[in-house]
């Protein structure tokens, strides 16, 4: 510890002596940081869920989305009568313009259908004005699919599953510009819906919320340091020390290429309130000792001396922390916990050069003002009276609760430390029976319109879900091989109630060969030709890959994901019950089966995830320190956290998502940070020759400001989540704040306590260990002066 504050001395000699060039590298930071946030893109499809290099996204993306993967933008029109000539001539309107849309491989709709049926009949290409003859087509011809009922009307435009994103809100945006130019009838509702549409406006949500949030963040920060720090001058100088830290990640961020997915979003006001802590405590310790009379120069030596190492250990802790989220599986963990590392330590640079050179310039500036000189003479001379004349200032009602607290945590230690043991013992286990929120649907605002079209539309058409059955095969003309794909596809309908039906290359075949499957594969290979390739290669990709869909409804909503999970290893298990013939082998996957999997990796893998933390943890505190007391007071507070954390969900019903099952990691990060800057002044205390009760009261009072302040601005970084209108951010907050007040809590009612009780036993054993020593030094000498004594 001796070395790393020699080092940061030198520093404060640098930052002391070079405070102009520090600024202008700072300004130009700034503008490379700028340029870099350009780069930043949003990110909501299955790579944020799903790791690329696992077999399930290979599986899924590979298998699935290249090779037969498409979404379609839905156009849904509502009203009395959908067979109407007139609603059907505005929809072959709206079907000639979107069928031009470039990156737009294919549309349905009835009006086309009814068109090509009619030119069968009569030789025109137009929809027919005699109502009679529209009701017959459509019974003969138009699946039912683009016409439920009498009121709704369906039409779909196709695009690859593998289109950008930037290309889908582009044949969204045309898709939209087509329907209103197609002039459909005034009492008819036309609904533009569907997933790329849903997943559009999510993405323009989530962007909007996340500047809604940061400005929130702000203002409650104005609000917090107005309050709470008002025993310093320039009070509300951390803030933009913060955002300038904030600026910097989102460089970085950009030119690391870090998308900005429904979880990293909240990255930011959390870094707000982790980032502002350590410009709170360099401006705190450079006006304490300022105010205790040291020169200007070394006031910025002496903050930095002290104040970087303590506040550098608490950054790494905090990173070791928040480091057991790359254990996760889930990219966008991965990214959200590469965020906040980054972050903190932009913001510790942040506010170690540049927080200290502006507070050493607005000090330099308001001692040259002539008007500061004369408010500035008396103070003056009371910071120069010598420390045997000076008298304690009035202490106020915080740090007088501070001390009171501690105190009397200490006083009653045996007491305090029964009583949180028990409440964190009983809550480790209420943890494991918090339930888990896998409905994907509530993570997001429940009143965007795209998700109500959305709905709407399943409540219609009774919903899309799938599971999709890739099957890979030698050849796929084998009549064998599709007599099993008929035969397993009728299983599964009739025997399983929540799959309605089935399609695959099958029905293609049939329609084709009067509802029979061909005997010889030379047969099947002479209707594969005869059937339309926009049609084939929605089933068949070379002669190697055949798809079968399973639709299973609106099971996201009837059965959730751990219902869907279990659907799918019946499936599995039928698979093997009825085994394909030789040479065929059969992969489930779909949307629905990757969710499943990505859920239960988020939420199942947090007690890991939470005790890797602690172990890091620890395990850096021990390497810094070398000191078992110093690496376990920290872990033995934070846990004590952990458990009244999962007690508290419990018993106010909260439950995990993807974002509060990463809470364990987050509040050993946070949390440790508090006890790590009290124990550093402790022992700061205890150097000067305090006892360990006195050096724990001085420590409360002197740093135990600073903290709460931190703990403050924390609190309401985190409160600005709330505000969120995506529930999965809204719920994170809460927790969280309800996290970092624990944590506080137990900063001042646990951890001194326990510091002093294991610092006492350490010293007891300490000089029962020199006692010892020195009598056997003793023994030692006095055996070797008998046989002297003898001789004599």
């Amino acid at each position: 510890m001796f070395v790393i504050k020699n080092i940061f001395e030198k520093l404060g000699v640098f930052i002391e002596d070079n405070t102009i060039p520090i600024l202008l590298i700072t300004f130009l930071l700034v503008i490379i940081s700028f340029q870099g946030a350009q780069y930043i893109g949003m990110a909501s499809g299955t790579d944020t869920f799903v790791d690329k290099n696992s077999q399930l996204y290979q599986n899924y993306d590979h298998l699935y989305q290249n090779l037969f993967g498409t979404e379609s933008i839905v156009i849904m029109i509502e009203g009395t009568d959908v067979t109407n000539p007139e609603l059907l001539k505005a929809m072959d309107r709206a079907y000639e313009s979107t069928v031009n849309i470039p990156g737009v491989i294919q549309v349905n709709s009835p009006s086309s259908i009814i068109k090509d049926a009619n030119y069968e009949m009569t030789g025109r290409s137009e929809i027919p004005d005699d109502g009679e003859v529209i009701d017959e087509i459509i019974s003969s011809s138009v699946p039912a699919y683009y016409l439920p009922d009498e009121t709704h009307a369906i039409m779909s435009v196709v695009v690859e599953a593998t289109t950008s994103d930037d290309t889908k809100e582009e044949i969204l945006r045309e898709t939209r510009t087509s329907v209103e130019m197609a002039d459909f009838p005034g009492d008819y509702n036309v609904i533009v819906t569907g997933d790329p549409a849903f997943m559009v406006e999510m993405n323009e949500a989530m962007n909007s919320s996340m500047g809604t949030l940061l400005m929130i963040s702000i203002l409650l920060m104005v609000v917090v340091l107005y309050l709470v720090f008002k025993h310093v001058r320039w009070r509300l100088l951390p803030l933009p020390i913060v955002i300038l830290g904030i600026i910097f990640t989102f460089g970085a961020m950009g030119y690391l290429d870090i998308p900005m997915t429904m979880v990293s979003m909240s990255a930011f006001p959390v870094l707000i309130g982790l980032g502002i802590d350590y410009a709170i405590q360099f401006h705190n310790r450079i006006e304490e000792e300022l105010e205790h009379g040291t020169s200007d120069e070394q006031a910025v030596i002496n903050t930095i001396k002290h104040t970087g190492p303590a506040v550098l250990i608490a950054l790494i802790i905090t990173a070791l922390g928040f480091f057991s989220l790359f254990t996760s599986t889930v990219p966008m963990i991965q990214d959200f916990g590469k965020l906040l590392m980054i972050g903190i330590v932009m913001c510790f640079l942040a506010s170690l050069f540049v927080g200290v050179t502006v507070l050493y310039g607005f000090h330099k500036i308001s001692e040259k003002n002539i008007l500061s000189k004369i408010g500035l003479k008396k103070q003056s001379s009371k910071k120069k009276v010598s420390v045997m004349e000076q008298s304690e200032h009035e202490p106020d009602f915080l740090e007088k609760a501070l001390k009171g607290i501690s105190g009397f945590s200490m006083k009653h230690s045996v007491l305090v430390i029964a009583i949180a043991g028990s409440l964190c013992v009983g809550g480790l286990y209420a943890d494991t029976l918090v339930s888990i929120q896998t409905d994907t649907q509530t993570f997001v605002p429940q009143d965007l319109p795209a998700l109500i079209d959305l709905t709407h539309m399943g409540e219609i058409l009774g919903g899309e879900d799938q599971l999709n059955l890739i099957i890979k095969t030698d050849d796929n003309t084998d009549p064998e091989l599709l007599e099993w794909i008929d035969e397993f596809s009728q299983h599964e309908v009739g025997g399983r109630s929540h799959i309605y039906g089935s399609n695959s290359i099958i029905d293609l075949i049939k329609a084709q060969n009067g509802g029979e499957i061909p005997e010889s594969s030379a047969e099947v290979a002479a209707l594969y030709e005869q059937i339309p390739d926009a049609q084939k290669e929605r089933y068949l990709n070379g002669n190697s890959i055949l798809l079968v869909n399973l639709e299973i409804g609106n099971a996201m909503s009837e059965l959730g994901l751990m219902g869907i999970g279990d659907l799918s290893d019946i499936v599995e298990d039928d698979i093997l019950w009825m085994a394909p013939p030789p040479g065929a082998e059969v992969t489930i996957t779909g949307n629905s089966v990757v969710f499943v999997e990505v859920i239960g990796a988020l939420t199942s893998g947090r007690t890991m995830m939470t005790l890797l933390g602690i172990i890091l943890v620890f395990a850096g505190l021990l390497v810094i320190y070398r000191d078992l007391l110093k690496a376990l007071t920290p872990v033995i507070t934070m846990i004590m956290v952990v458990g009244w954390s999962g007690g508290l969900m419990y018993y106010t019903g909260l439950e995990y998502t993807p974002m509060t099952a990463t809470l364990g990691a987050l509040i050993l990060g946070v949390g440790s940070e508090y006890a790590i800057l009290m124990m550093e002044r402790y022992f700061e205390e205890k150097d000067k020759g305090a006892d360990p009760e006195q050096a724990m009261e001085e420590a409360s009072v002197k740093i135990g400001k600073a903290i709460v302040t931190s703990g403050a601005t924390t609190v309401f970084g985190f409160s600005a989540l709330i505000a969120s209108p995506f529930s999965i951010t809204s719920n994170f907050g809460l927790i969280t704040v309800i996290d970092v007040f624990l944590a506080l809590l137990a900063t001042f009612v646990i951890f001194p306590p326990v510091i002093v009780t294991l610092d006492k036993f350490k010293e007891k054993r300490r000089a029962h260990a020199a006692i010892s020593r020195k009598s056997k030094l003793i023994d030692t000498r006095e055996s070797n002066t008998i046989p002297e004594v003898i001789t004599t």
